[in-house]
């Protein structure tokens, strides 16, 4: 029974080519992009520590070296800031290398997000775990994916993140057809629909990059035929398991009200910047006021 099983290894997919930002990922991972001072792949993996998650497998593809070199020792450059007395910096960069055992897989071919976390099953095992997508950044103050394992290990099935979004825009994101529990604060997921038409969707709620998954899926995704784009959608996997009867079947989702940042396109990849840098405490005021005077 995998239910009694904790969650602590998490799988990041940053094999993507990340198309929407080019030129400037032609050479660079799109993880790899800074928000203020420290790149969004950061922040991820951040959260995925702090939730108490002390395996962290990332999915990767070719040209995504970077990503491993962020998060490994830089001695020459460590000594370079000591000699310098630059301890503030020194410590930023100690403490990305200091967040804990970060393992990589490559993709091999960009299948889809279902098959690059098809691609961590021997790393997993049959344990759950968690899957978070760079695209989304949690705010460190909101514990959602806490929140997730904690409604995983009571449920015992699958959990995924849900928000609710203008019904204008449900077109852009998989959207999920529920029923509420009583006496819980997370609802029963009946079925998924991968960007449905707003005629077409059945509810507001859509799903984010956070999930937490029983083993089970795996079974499932090397079943699950290509779908949208040709590719295999994690979508198509958990919408099997949420009509399943089999251990690891049912499906759950927590609804998120708290502070996300949208990475995903250029102009919510600028907001999320703007927001987090008028946050900082060491210039978010003097940034707030050149924005109430800058007209353009």
């Amino acid at each position: 029974m995998t239910m009694g099983k904790s969650v602590r290894k998490a799988v990041i997919p940053a094999a993507g080519l990340g198309t929407r930002f080019l030129p400037a990922t032609k050479a660079m991972p799109k993880e790899m992009l800074p928000v203020v001072d420290a790149p969004a792949i950061q922040y991820v993996v951040e959260e995925a520590i702090s939730a108490g998650l002390d395996d962290v497998l990332m999915i990767t593809g070719r040209n995504k070296r970077a990503l491993e070199d962020h998060f490994d020792r830089a001695p020459a450059l460590e000594r370079t800031l000591e000699l310098k007395g630059d301890q503030a910096r020194l410590d930023a960069v100690q403490h990305a290398s200091g967040l804990g055992p970060i393992h990589y897989v490559r993709q091999g071919e960009p299948k889809g997000l279902g098959h690059a976390v098809l691609c961590g099953r021997q790393h997993v095992g049959e344990e759950p775990f968690a899957v978070l997508l760079g695209d989304d950044l949690i705010d460190e103050r909101d514990e959602l994916l806490t929140t997730m394992i904690e409604v995983q290990a009571k449920t015992g099935g699958s959990v995924i993140a849900l928000i609710e979004v203008e019904p204008s825009q449900i077109s852009a994101y998989g959207c999920a057809d529920i029923t509420p529990v009583d006496g819980e604060g997370y609802v029963r997921v009946n079925s998924l629909v991968e960007k449905p038409s707003v005629d077409e969707a059945p509810s507001n709620l859509a799903v984010i990059g956070r999930y937490v998954l029983h083993p089970a899926v795996f079974d499932v995704l090397e079943k699950t035929e290509p779908g949208r784009g040709s590719e295999i959608q994690l979508t198509d996997a958990l919408q099997t398991l949420a009509a399943g009867v089999d251990e690891g079947s049912g499906v759950y989702g927590v609804v998120f009200r708290g502070r996300r940042y949208d990475t995903g396109d250029k102009l919510s990849y600028l907001k999320a910047v703007i927001t987090l840098a008028s946050e900082r405490p060491e210039f978010g005021e003097d940034l707030k006021a050149w924005m109430k005077d800058f007209n353009g």
